[in-house]
């Protein structure tokens, strides 16, 4: 060591570690002179000795004065070197490295001008320290003090101009620390960061796209920088990378579009409309390079239909579209079982706008592919059923479609009916609120005729009595009060004129067709659990004269509240349209005399329809809205009309027992006996009655096992105070003999029952 030290004087010794710039710089100019001596004479032995002095006895050494004149030797000695530098760069370029580091600022600052001045010598020679120099750079870039982070700039600006001249420059070394880096937030560094990668971007030899997918996403992570000039900075290197990619054959998609999925989602607006309009990009660029992507895409894409940016909205869309109008097959790797799971987990956002393209899809998917998303029925059905209970109508409406597009295998069908009921069931909210909109809609996407066919037959071995009547009751405002309504409530009523029409014809033709009959034979089962149902069935199928038998049939215990609200809605809805041809019925019958074409084409067929809504109003609370209207319908009946049919109408209201008077009359007017062994155009109506009569049985059992506590009767005629009895008898006496109907003895007011 001591042989080594007398290479430089003790006195250059004092001034390279004095506290004055100086002094040191002086000894600084001295060092380089011996080097210079040294070269000369080729004693590179003694050179080794004097940078290693330099190093370890100043440059490493405790004292602050010392580092800093070690630096500067350093520089020195390689000034001095000249051409012969580069061969001592291992041993002198590390030490100036170290020293960006050093707790003392100043020798941090003398350690950036040293690293210049032997930049400035070495040049390309220089590049074997790359990676090192540019995180000591990066580093220095956010120092604390001002004046080393002013001389890492100039240092930084010559050593980005060495490595554009360079031809061995390794980018696939460099990336993996510009990776590493890019998660940095210090702003000075991102800006540094962002810097080089434009500049090694500008340079054509250079291909930074190739390597975009490494340091895409530190790019994205700095567009929501607090700083406004980080982001401009951040936005100009992606926009500039994004033209690069439509003018370039060849692209890995695939790896920056995980990127973009993950982007997508971001707390930051704007990092959000970068992510998507880059994907939207992608998109129409290398839609078949990214099939197998497709999912991860389209979960970043159906979010963003809702977002509260306006723009990202709408560039969502058109990514959405774009990617379901490209056609791929599960050959080319195509996952039908992906999207379906990223479309079913969207089905539970928050956001109408997003279940909507969520169903869309799967839509899609059955139209395309239907073999496949069949095949993972089983994993989206359920998800689908809870569909039904969404707030949105258009989402219900559209869910609905999905399942009558399942529904079309036969093996389907069933399925969803009794998925349909089980849901029903389990959830009387859905059906109050979406019972009626349901069934009318498959209804219209279905047959309507096959759909309430399978409901009556799930229905008519329901073991719950009170859900199967509450569903008949749904089925029945389903199905009369369609026609020439609005949509009163979203739950209930559904805007339509022919969704069910065809039913209703073949209903009405139930006593002429064979397909009539079939259908009101079906049905008849389920509607048992519901006497207004039953009821209603009749009147919509003509059959009047059971309708009438069905009343006759009904007992105290029957008279709920829940019996006369449906009863009000029926009699309301027997004013609407679609009961225009029972109103008629009852003029046809009245003109049997007056009008010989009217006796041609009808000749008295419906005394019993008279029969049946005289037994309705009687039926009815006189103070009831219900019982006005009814009333005031029958008033309009012209007394003088009666005398035409007043034999007919005298047998009917004759007063005989209804066990007796059942033996000779029956529908229509036909004299046949009415017994078990009878029928009506294959219509055993005398075995449909004890099938309803067996099926109130069970709901009154039912409801008397359930009554815990004394619930007292409705208040009916004997159970009223004889003067109450006495006023209320005399008003429901006068709408009778107001009439003046002939044959019929008014001092029995019960003949009408």
């Amino acid at each position: 060591m001591a042989d080594a030290l007398s290479l430089i004087p003790a006195a250059v010794q004092r001034n390279l570690s004095d506290k004055l710039y100086e002094k040191r710089k002086y000894a600084a100019l001295e060092i380089e002179n011996t080097v210079k001596n040294l070269t000369s004479a080729g004693d590179h032995d003694k050179l080794s000795k004097v940078i290693d002095i330099l190093v370890k006895e100043f440059a490493k050494s405790p004292q602050p004065n010392h580092r800093k004149g070690g630096v500067l030797a350093l520089a020195a000695v390689t000034v001095g070197l000249s051409s012969a530098a580069p061969q001592y760069l291992e041993q002198i370029v590390p030490p100036v490295i170290e020293s960006f580091i050093d707790q003392d600022s100043r020798v941090r600052y003398y350690a950036c001008e040293a690293l210049y001045n032997i930049a400035k010598i070495v040049r390309g020679e220089f590049i074997f320290f790359f990676n090192q120099i540019f995180d000591a750079l990066c580093k220095l870039s956010a120092d604390s003090d001002p004046s080393v982070q002013s001389a890492a700039h100039v240092l930084d600006g010559l050593v980005k101009d060495i490595v554009t001249e360079s031809d061995e420059f390794s980018a696939e070394e460099f990336i993996p620390l510009l990776k590493e880096r890019m998660n940095v937030l210090n702003p000075y560094v991102r800006r540094f960061l962002v810097d080089w990668i434009t500049l090694l971007d500008s340079v054509p030899d250079f291909d930074m796209l190739g390597f975009l997918p490494d340091f895409l996403d530190g790019l994205f992570n700095m567009l929501s920088d607090s700083s406004h000039e980080i982001r401009q900075h951040a936005v100009s290197a992606l926009s500039e990378f994004l033209q690069e990619i439509k003018n370039s054959p060849s692209v890995d998609y695939g790896r920056m579009a995980e990127i973009l999925v993950q982007r997508a989602s971001s707390p930051d607006e704007f990092t959000r409309l970068t992510a998507i309009t880059w994907i939207n990009e992608f998109v129409k660029l290398g839609g078949d390079q990214l099939v197998r992507y497709y999912a991860d895409i389209l979960g970043a894409i159906l979010p963003c239909i809702s977002d509260k940016n306006e723009e990202i909205r709408e560039v969502a869309r058109e990514t959405n579209e774009e990617l379901r109008s490209i056609h791929v097959e599960p050959s080319d790797g195509f996952d039908v079982g992906a999207i379906l799971s990223v479309a079913k987990r969207q089905l539970s956002s928050d956001h109408e706008a997003t279940r909507i393209e969520a169903l869309n899809w799967i839509s899609t998917l059955l139209n395309k592919h239907r073999a496949e998303v069949m095949s993972f029925l089983y994993d989206i059905f359920d998800t689908l059923l809870k569909a039904l209970s969404d707030s949105s109508d258009d989402v219900v409406l559209l869910v609905l479609e999905v399942h009558a597009d399942i529904a079309k295998d036969p093996q389907h069908f069933r399925h969803l009916i009794v998925f349909l009921i089980h849901n029903f069931r389990s959830d009387s909210s859905l059906l109050e609120r979406r019972g009626a909109l349901i069934i009318r809609r498959l209804c219209v996407l279905l047959d309507a005729e096959r759909v309430y066919r399978e409901l009556s037959t799930i229905l008519e071995g329901e073991d719950n009595l009170d859900f199967a009547s509450t569903m008949v009751q749904v089925f029945l405002l389903s199905q009369i009060s369609s026609l020439n309504e609005c949509l009163r409530a979203l739950n209930l009523i559904l805007l339509t004129s022919s969704e069910l029409s065809k039913l209703r014809n073949l209903l009405r033709g139930s006593l002429v067709t064979r397909e009539g009959k079939e259908l009101l034979v079906a049905l008849y089962a389920s509607w048992c659990h519901s006497p207004v149902a039953i009821i209603s069935l009749c009147l919509l199928s003509q059959a009047y004269q059971h309708a009438s038998v069905v009343i006759q049939s009904l007992v105290e215990e029957d008279m709920n509240v829940k019996f006369f609200v449906q009863l009000d809605k029926l009699i309301r809805l027997l004013e609407t349209p679609i009961f225009t041809y029972l109103r008629l019925q009852l003029l046809l019958y009245i003109a049997i005399e007056t009008c010989s074409l009217f006796q041609l084409l009808e000749p008295g067929r419906y005394p019993w329809l008279l029969k049946t809504l005289y037994g309705l109003l009687m039926l009815l609370p006189q103070q009831s809205g219900a019982f006005r209207i009814l009333q005031t319908r029958l008033k309009t009946v012209p007394t003088y009309s009666f005398s035409g049919g007043g034999d007919q109408i005298s047998r009917a209201f004759s007063g005989v027992p209804f066990s007796q008077y059942m033996m000779h009359h029956h529908e229509d007017g036909d004299a046949e006996d009415y017994n078990i062994n009878s029928s009506h155009q294959g219509i055993n109506f005398a075995a449909r009655l004890q099938q309803f009569e067996n099926v109130q049985n069970q709901h009154r059992g039912q409801a008397r096992i359930k009554r815990t506590t004394l619930i007292a009767p409705p208040l009916l005629l004997h159970q009223r105070t004889q003067s109450t009895s006495r006023k209320i008898l005399k008003k429901r006496l006068w709408s009778i003999t107001a009439l003046n109907l002939p044959g019929i003895d008014t001092t029995d007011p019960f003949c009408l029952l």
